[in-house]
C-alpha cells in the first residue's frame, strides 16, 4: 500500500497534536488542581460534583439563616433576662412599700424609683436590633411598640407576628418573640374576670379565683358583689350591669365558693356588711400595666394601709407573679431555640464535611499519577517528533 508525502504528514501531524493537546490538558490539570476542569473531562462525574455544589450552596444558605436566628434571638434572650431583674427587683419594692411604718414620703421615694424602673423596662420592650427594627414588634418592626397613651396607660402597636428562618431542609425556627407574648397577655391569675375593690371596703378579703366553669351557661358581663346585713346573718347578693339581682347567698360563708351564670368565685378572708366590689371579663393582664398601676396606688395617700389598698396589693403581686411566668416562659423559648440552632448548625458543618471530601474525590487531581502522566506523554511527544522529523527529511535526492 502506496502512502503519499501528504498522508504521511497528515498522519504524523494529527499524532503530534494529539500528543500535545494530553500534554495541554495534564498541565492544565496540574495548574488548576482539578481532575475536571470542563464536563467533557469525565461528564458522570462532573453530575456528582454539580449535585455536591448544589447541596453545598444549600447549606451555605441555611448556615446565614441560623447566624441570623440566633444573633437575633440571642439578643432577645439577653434582654428577657434584664426584664426578669428588673421585674423581681419592682417586686420587691411594692413589698417593701406594703411596710405600715412607712411614711407617705418614703412610699414617693419607692414609687419614684419603681417609675425608673418601668422606664427602663419600656426601653427594653422597645429594643432595635443592629439594623434599626424593633425587635419586640412582631412584624411591625418599623415603629416603636410600646408606649404611654394620653390616660397614662401603656398600649402595644405592634402586632404578634412571629418570623420565620429556614435553618434545614424543613426546619423552620422563629426569629423573634412578639411584645404582646412577653409584656402583655399573661395569663390573668383569677380566671376569667378581673377584680376591681373599692375606697368603701372594710373587711379583710381577697378574691382567689374568678373562672368560667360552664361555657353554655356562662353570661359575660359586669357584675357587682354586694354584702349585705340580714338580720345579723351575712348575705351576698350578686347583681349584673344593668342592676337586677342574678343570684342571692344566705348565711354567706367565704370558704365555699359562688357559682352563678356558669362563673366560680373563690374569696378568702372575711367581708364586712357594706362592703362591694365589682368584676369584668379579663383573661389576661398586662405587666407593664400592672407595675402602672402599683405606681399609681403608692402615689395615692388614700390607699395604702387600708382595706382596699391591701386587697388590691395581693392582686397587683398576684399579676406580677404571672407576668414574670410568661416572660421566664418566653425566655425559655428563646434558650430552647437557640439550643436547637447550635445542634442543627453541627450538622450542617458534618454535612459539609463528608461533601467536601466527596467533591475532592471527585475533581481533585493526583498529583503524583498526573506528573507521570505527564513524563510519559512528553516521551511519546518526543518521541513521535523525532521521528516525524527523521522521515519528514528523506527526499528522492539523496538517493540520485
Amino acid at each position: 500500500m502506496r502512502i503519499s508525502t501528504a498522508q504521511m504528514f497528515h498522519q504524523n501531524t494529527l499524532s503530534l497534536s494529539k500528543g500535545q493537546s494530553s500534554t495541554n490538558k495534564i498541565l492544565e490539570q496540574l495548574a488548576s488542581g482539578k481532575r475536571l476542569n470542563t464536563a467533557g473531562d469525565d461528564p458522570v462525574a462532573a453530575i456528582g460534583v454539580d449535585n455536591l455544589k448544589q447541596k453545598n450552596a444549600l447549606v451555605d444558605q441555611f448556615v446565614k439563616n441560623i447566624d441570623y436566628a440566633q444573633k437575633h434571638l440571642g439578643l432577645s434572650e439577653s434582654k428577657l433576662g434584664s426584664t426578669e431583674t428588673i421585674m423581681s427587683s419592682m417586686r420587691e419594692q411594692l413589698q417593701r412599700a406594703a411596710n405600715g411604718s412607712l411614711s407617705q414620703s418614703e412610699r414617693q421615694m419607692i414609687a419614684d424609683e419603681m417609675k425608673d424602673s418601668l422606664e427602663e423596662l419600656m426601653s427594653i420592650a422597645n429594643t432595635k436590633d443592629e439594623s434599626g427594627n424593633y425587635i419586640f414588634a412582631g412584624n411591625n418592626t418599623n415603629n416603636p411598640p410600646f408606649a404611654f397613651d394620653n390616660n397614662g396607660q401603656i398600649i402595644y402597636s405592634g402586632d404578634s407576628g412571629e418570623r420565620q428562618s429556614i435553618v434545614a431542609s424543613g426546619v423552620t425556627i422563629g426569629t423573634n418573640v412578639p411584645g404582646d407574648t412577653v409584656f402583655m397577655n399573661a395569663p390573668n391569675p383569677l380566671g376569667d374576670y378581673g377584680v376591681n375593690y373599692l375606697p368603701s371596703q372594710l373587711g379583710d378579703f381577697v378574691v382567689d379565683k374568678a373562672a368560667i366553669f360552664d361555657s353554655a351557661a356562662h353570661v359575660e358581663d359586669t357584675y357587682t358583689f354586694k354584702f349585705v346585713d340580714n338580720a345579723g346573718v351575712l348575705d351576698l347578693q350578686i347583681e349584673d350591669s344593668g342592676g337586677t339581682v342574678v343570684s342571692t347567698v344566705a348565711n354567706f360563708d367565704p370558704s365555699n365558693p359562688v357559682s352563678f351564670n356558669g362563673i366560680e368565685v373563690q374569696l378568702s378572708g372575711q367581708p364586712v356588711a357594706g362592703d362591694s366590689f365589682t368584676m369584668e371579663p379579663q383573661e389576661t393582664v398586662s405587666i407593664l400595666d400592672t407595675f402602672n398601676e402599683a405606681i399609681a396606688m403608692l402615689e395615692d395617700p388614700t390607699i395604702p394601709n387600708t382595706s382596699q389598698g391591701n386587697s388590691k396589693l395581693a392582686q397587683l403581686l398576684n399579676n406580677i407573679d404571672s407576668g414574670q411566668n410568661q416572660v421566664s416562659t418566653a425566655r425559655s423559648i428563646a434558650g430552647n431555640s437557640l439550643k436547637s440552632l447550635e445542634s442543627i448548625s453541627t450538622n450542617h458543618a458534618e454535612e459539609k464535611i463528608v461533601n467536601d471530601s466527596a467533591l475532592s474525590m471527585l475533581e481533585d487531581l493526583d498529583y503524583a499519577a498526573a506528573i507521570t502522566e505527564f513524563e510519559k506523554q512528553q516521551l511519546a511527544l518526543n518521541a513521535v517528533s523525532s521521528v516525524f522529523g527523521k522521515v519528514g527529511s528523506i527526499s528522492l535526492f539523496d538517493y540520485i
